[in-house]
């Protein structure tokens, strides 16, 4: 990352900071935290070698100890199926997003499409603006992976499911690590970075239920797990 770019950052921490407090303070939606030790189990999927290049940030690019999360609601009356539901996210994820957190900007691929190799920036106000790149695509669900200069190094995973009761499932599931020192001082240090990230994706999973027709059922459930650094090395199976 530039110094120049490092320093807009910075700048821009203090507008992320006002915009987490204040959604946070008017959120009425339940949420239910719980902050576990993981092990191997939580590590991500591979990511194809076909999708990695010298442009990849892989896990074992970033610093300290990883971060496996979820973040689940449960929607019923929904007029989506599980895989409409994943396909409208992935065709555009600023249907999800909350643009006063995060707006998705395709660089490199077909606009209302999405394909592995495909790229995003994801413009956030805090320290969370960086490249991405699609790793995965599925019926229901697609991954990303990051890339050089954003300021973490890992995967994300965006799926809809249903439940068997006539209720949909979607979820956002993150695999990740400080990209380098100053955002592990952000993030797992001074926790600034941290909720940020949390604010975004509980709001994209409350966005992605009312878009879907239905409603959220038992709030939002969000899971971390912290994975020590020496079970990240090799993830990336180099």
């Amino acid at each position: 990352m530039t110094l120049r770019r490092r320093a807009g950052t910075l700048l821009r921490l203090p507008a992320g900071i006002l915009l987490v407090s204040w959604q946070y303070f008017w959120r009425i939606t339940a949420l239910h935290r719980s902050e576990t030790r993981g092990d191997e189990g939580d590590l991500p999927p591979p990511i194809p070698p076909d999708a990695v290049d010298e442009r990849s940030k892989l896990l074992s690019d970033g610093v300290g100890p990883m971060f496996h999360r979820r973040f689940r609601v449960r929607i019923v009356g929904a007029r989506m199926s599980a895989g409409e539901l994943a396909a409208t996210v992935a065709a555009n994820p600023n249907r999800a997003a909350p643009w006063t957190v995060a707006v998705f900007v395709k660089t490199r691929g077909e606009r209302g499409k999405l394909r592995v190799g495909d790229e995003y920036r994801v413009q956030m106000p805090g320290p969370w603006d960086g490249p991405v790149r699609v790793v995965h695509s599925g019926p229901a669900s697609f991954r990303l992976g990051t890339l050089r200069g954003h300021l973490e190094a890992g995967q994300i995973q965006f799926s809809a499911r249903a439940t068997g009761d006539g209720a949909l499932e979607f979820q956002v599931e993150a695999w990740s690590r400080a990209g380098d020192r100053m955002a592990a001082l952000l993030y797992s240090r001074l926790r600034v970075a941290k909720e940020i990230q949390f604010n975004m994706w509980v709001h994209f999973c409350l966005n992605a239920a009312a878009f879907s027709g239905g409603r959220p059922s038992g709030g939002v459930v969000i899971e971390t797990r912290g994975v020590p650094a020496g079970l990240c090395r090799d993830a990336d199976g180099r």
